[in-house]
C-alpha cells in the first residue's frame, strides 16, 4: 500500500504496526467473532494458498473465518464462497476494517480473500472478488490534483481500493493480468479523454512472486510482452506508458514475503525520440511528479518527488 502512496507523492514515515511473529492480539479476534458472530481460526502469519490446504475444510465444516497475516500491515479474512458467501465475507472485512482503526492495532489494509473448490487439493483463491478495505492516503496525492483539475484518473486492478477511492474518477476491477491488459488497451484506444490510466497487474505478485514459482514468473512477462505490443500499436504520440512495480517479489527467493523495496522503471512515449538508461533515483514520488509534469501540474506540499526530466524532455 505505501508503495502504491509513494509512487503517488506521499512519504510514509510511521510504519503502520505488523503482526507477523505474534498474530493479533487476542483482544481483536475476541472482538472479531463476537462482531462478526463467526469463530475465527488461523491467526498467523501465512502465505494465502497455504493456509488454505490447513485450515480450508475446517473453515467450510464451520462456516468459521481463516484470519492471517504476512510481513506487511495486513489483516487477511479467508471464507468459502459457497459456504460463507462473498457477501458476508465482506461484511465481516468491513467490521474487522473498523476495529482494525484502534490505535492499538491501526493496521493498514483488510483483504477479504474468498476461495472456491472442495478440499485441500483443489482450493482456489477468487482473484476478482478479492477487496482491500485500506486506511485512507494521508495527504494529498499526485491523483487528487489530476482529478481536481478535471483531468480522468482510471483505475484498472485493485488500485482504487488502495487508495480508498481518493483522487479516483474511473475504477475497473479485474480478475487476471489478461483481464487487465484487455481494460486497459481498451482505454488506450480511446480517444475522448486525457489523465493517467493506474494500472495493477496483480498476478506476478501474488501467483508468482509470493508463490515463488519462477518459470510461471518468466511465463508471465512473455504474456505481457505480447499485450504491450499490442498497446504500443495503438499509442498516441503524447501518450507516456511507464512500467514499475509497488515493491520487489523476487520468486526465486526463499519465504513467502516482499523481498525488496528498490523497483524498476521502463518509460516509452512515441514522442522520445532520444532513449536513454535512466540513473537510479531517490524516491518512487519521481513517478508522481513526472505524471504531474506531463500535464503541466505541479506538486502540492507536503508531497515528496522530483520530475524526470529525460522523460518528458
Amino acid at each position: 500500500m505505501t508503495g502504491h502512496w509513494e509512487m503517488m507523492g506521499i512519504l510514509t514515515t510511521k510504519p503502520f504496526q505488523t503482526f507477523t511473529d505474534t498474530g493479533f492480539p487476542k483482544s481483536l479476534i475476541d472482538e472479531l467473532e463476537k462482531e462478526t458472530g463467526h469463530k475465527i481460526i488461523g491467526n498467523y502469519a501465512s502465505s494465502g494458498t497455504e493456509i488454505l490446504k490447513v485450515l480450508g475444510e475446517e473453515q467450510m465444516r464451520d462456516n468459521s473465518l481463516i484470519v492471517y497475516t504476512s510481513a506487511d500491515s495486513v489483516l487477511q479474512i479467508a471464507a468459502h464462497e459457497g459456504v460463507t458467501g462473498k457477501e458476508e465475507l465482506y461484511r465481516c472485512c468491513e467490521i474487522a476494517r473498523k476495529i482494525c482503526m484502534k490505535p492499538e492495532y491501526f493496521v493498514g489494509r483488510v483483504i477479504a480473500r474468498p476461495y472456491i473448490g472442495t478440499n485441500k487439493d483443489d482450493f482456489k483463491r477468487v482473484i476478482g472478488d478479492r477487496h482491500d478495505y485500506a486506511v485512507a492516503p494521508s495527504s494529498v496525492t499526485a491523483m487528487d490534483i489530476l482529478k481536481n483539475k478535471g483531468l480522468m484518473v482510471s483505475c484498472i486492478g485493485k488500485i482504487s481500493d488502495i487508495f480508498c477511492d481518493d483522487g479516483v474518477v474511473k475504477t475497473v476491477h479485474t480478475v487476471s493480468n489478461e483481464d487487465g491488459m484487455d481494460q486497459t488497451i481498451k482505454q488506450v484506444k480511446n480517444d475522448n479523454w486525457e489523465g493517467l490510466c493506474f494500472i495493477n497487474l496483480v498476478e506476478f505478485d501474488s501467483e508468482y512472486g509470493h508463490r515463488r514459482n519462477p518459470v510461471g514468473y518468466a511465463r508471465c512477462l512473455e504474456a505481457l510482452d505480447i499485450r504491450l505490443a499490442e498497446m504500443l500499436k495503438v499509442m498516441r504520440k503524447d501518450d507516456l506508458l511507464l512500467i514499475t512495480a509497488d515493491h520487489g517479489n523476487d520468486p526465486t527467493h526463499t519465504g513467502t514475503d516482499h523481498t525488496r523495496e528498490k523497483i524498476p522503471l521502463l518509460a516509452y512515449s512515441p514522442s522520445i525520440t532520444k532513449g536513454c538508461y535512466l540513473e537510479e533515483r531517490s524516491t518512487f514520488a519521481d513517478i508522481g511528479a513526472t505524471i504531474l509534469e506531463n500535464f503541466g501540474l505541479d506538486s502540492q506540499k507536503p508531497m515528496i518527488g522530483q520530475p524526470i526530466s529525460e522523460i518528458n524532455r
